[in-house]
């Protein structure tokens, strides 16, 4: 078994970390059934029998689920259909019933986008070196044949089980009135089965993968004023906003004002430590520096690691850490098999809030100890050398320069820092900037930008 695709196709296709593209150009039911018999049997050779797929709101998604389905069972995996999740109701079902999982969604990009998220037994994540550049191979070159016997398929719905186990993992002690925009993603499924016993408000919770209101990536501030304006409008104590596949969630106080996923892992960090003392706790580069000193201030151990949650699970795995955070709002539990759960973060920030004789705003204030640009992007025909010219025009200011990921750079006499990194996938070069100042935040962005973009 072949697909027509060509190299270039599959390249445009196959991700670092997940499958994702045009459906109807880069993607179609043919492409999705290749890749379930590509990954079915490399799961059959390392012993695995069994794999759960489930499937976002958008259009595409049932059919190409059901294809990939096929070409799983095709090479003898049996097959557990979840239907409508949510993606880390995915990861739930690959971590609690022991399986690899397919998770058909494009999380935040547009209507015309689908993907697919592969795991294996635990929720373990799928990259490039483990398992998806064997794929491309194997759909360029053919997929071996098998003579057994074709896989079962089955349904099954896991919500309310994943719902209990997220409750009885972080308990809320009071009722609280939660403002929550699902941006017609599958937020409009999981909330009302996990937040029940809450005031729920509800935007936007029809599942229309077309989007019709806003795009589901609340990462973007535009797609944030909805919930800014609905949350006090209802005398919410808090606003809640998530992405397509809703495992990323975002977080609007009283008065409709954004926290910043830094601050969101750092109250996280600090309930973890008060249950865990010294526990490690891993960070991505990008977040505040608030969120490291917060951690050593509570006798935990920070560890600094690479955007990804590739990177992130493995680190969390290697050094035992039992929570991670990403300035992307991607929060990871160890207590949900190493992945990240939207609303588990959530659930954290409520039982927080409930504990709190106060505003929301009060206690998150304590958490937000500098200013953040949020990520800029530029396009660029030449990421190495714009880097290079940052690099030059601020060296007389610069005290110190990590490669981790990119160039993060500290400057003297200051607590700034910025970080500029090249997009995996694009010709864009990608600015993070923190400050202890708005105005100075402003003036590093201003002055950045202009080398980056001369």
């Amino acid at each position: 078994m072949a697909i027509t695709h060509t190299g270039d196709s599959l390249d445009k296709l196959i991700k670092a970390y997940d499958i994702r593209g045009v459906v109807g150009e880069t993607l179609d039911e043919d492409v999705a059934r290749g890749v379930g018999a590509a990954f079915a049997h490399i799961l059959r050779g390392e012993g695995e029998r069994t794999i759960a797929v489930g499937y976002d709101m958008r259009p595409s998604s049932p059919s190409l689920a059901a294809a990939f389905a096929q070409g799983a069972a095709s090479q003898g995996l049996d097959v557990i259909e979840l239907g409508l999740t949510s993606t880390d109701e995915l990861y739930f079902a690959a971590g609690t019933l022991g399986c690899a999982g397919a998770m058909f969604t494009a999380s935040h990009n547009p209507a015309q986008y689908n993907g697919i998220k592969l795991c294996r037994a635990g929720a373990t994540p799928v990259s490039t070196d483990t398992g998806l550049a064997q794929i491309r191979a194997m759909l360029l070159d053919g997929i071996p044949s098998y003579a057994g016997e074709e896989g079962s398929v089955e349904k099954r719905d896991v919500l309310e089980a994943y719902a209990m186990f997220l409750r009885e993992l972080v308990p809320v002690k009071r009722k609280l009135t939660v403002a929550v925009d699902a941006a017609n993603g599958m937020a409009g499924l999981t909330v009302p089965a996990v937040l029940g016993d809450m005031d729920v408000r509800e935007l936007y919770f029809e599942l229309d993968g077309t989007f019709p209101n806003h795009e589901a990536n609340p990462l973007d501030p535009k797609n944030l004023v909805d919930l800014q304006k609905f949350t006090p409008e209802q005398g919410a104590d808090i606003g809640l906003a998530f992405d397509g596949d809703a495992d990323r969630c975002f977080v609007v106080d009283e008065r409709g004002r954004p926290v910043s996923p830094s601050a969101i892992t750092a109250l996280i960090a600090s309930r973890t430590l008060a249950e865990h003392p010294g526990a490690t706790i891993i960070h991505n580069l990008i977040t505040s520096r608030a969120v490291p000193e917060i951690v050593e201030e509570a006798g935990g151990t920070a560890v600094r690691t690479r955007v990804g949650h590739s990177y992130i699970k493995a680190e969390m795995a290697a050094r035992g850490a039992l929570f991670g955070g990403e300035h992307s709002a991607h929060y990871y539990f160890t207590e949900f098999f190493n992945a990240d759960s939207g609303l588990l973060a959530a659930l954290h920030v409520l039982a927080a809030l409930a504990e709190f004789d106060g505003p929301l705003s009060e206690l998150m204030a304590r958490y937000e100890r500098y200013e953040a640009s949020g990520e800029t992007n530029s396009e660029v025909a030449d990421q190495a050398a714009a880097t290079q010219r940052v690099l030059d025009a601020f060296a007389e200011r610069t005290a110190d320069v990590d490669r981790l990921d990119g160039v993060t750079v500290t400057l003297t006499d200051s607590k700034a820092w910025f970080n500029v990194r090249a997009s995996n996938t694009e010709p864009l070069l990608r600015l993070n900037v923190e400050a202890p100042t708005r105005a100075e935040v402003e003036e590093l962005v201003s002055e950045i930008l202009a080398v980056i973009r001369a």
